[in-house]
């Protein structure tokens, strides 16, 4: 279905680090994608005659219809589609920040990449999050999935993909666990 998009996408989640790892880890209940929030509209049209829902407000469990004519402003990001409203809810559409050629985290607008370095590309052409950007986000509130995501992408991270992603959740969560397994490198 994205592969016709017209602008930039990625597969995000559990998927995008099987893709960086070349294999599967676990079962996936629905398959994430990122977008750019400038790109919602186009989203839309892409997306035409699936039932969506946002999530509103974000992270209290309660979803509600994404008209067609609304614009979602932040701290809307999290969209869940499905094709019919009779059928399982089968992705999970997140919209990202980006000022320019860069993406900007809506965590932290200190967290930034040249968006041509958030993602990488699989094997058979299929986009995805880099992992350490991934990573990134599944360091919010680890579960025993992110663990072993974790687990099976950090041999993948190059040293400046270690340091990003260490620097990255060090804003976030200084505490972290993860932090121990990775370089920290001043932001400034």
């Amino acid at each position: 279905m994205f592969a016709r998009a017209d602008f930039p996408w990625w597969i995000a989640g559990g998927y995008a680090i099987e893709l960086a790892v070349g294999h599967e880890l676990r079962p996936h209940g629905d398959i994430d994608v990122l977008v750019l929030r400038r790109d919602q509209a186009r989203v839309r049209v892409l997306l035409t005659g699936w039932d969506l829902y946002v999530a509103d407000p974000p992270g209290q469990g309660r979803l509600r219809p994404w008209p067609a004519e609304e614009t979602l402003q932040p701290p809307l990001h999290d969209i869940w589609c499905r094709r019919t409203p009779q059928t399982p809810w089968s992705v999970q559409l997140m919209l990202d920040e980006a000022e320019g050629t860069q993406w900007v985290s809506r965590r932290d607008p200190g967290i930034r990449l040249p968006i041509d370095r958030l993602g990488r590309t699989s094997e058979t052409g299929i986009p995805y999050l880099a992992p350490e950007v991934q990573l990134f986000y599944k360091a919010k509130a680890t579960r025993d999935k992110d663990e072993t995501d974790f687990a099976a992408a950090l041999p993948l991270l190059d040293a400046p993909a270690r340091a990003w992603l260490a620097d990255a959740i060090n804003v976030i969560s200084p505490d972290h666990p993860w932090l121990r397994q990775l370089p920290l490198v001043s932001r400034t």
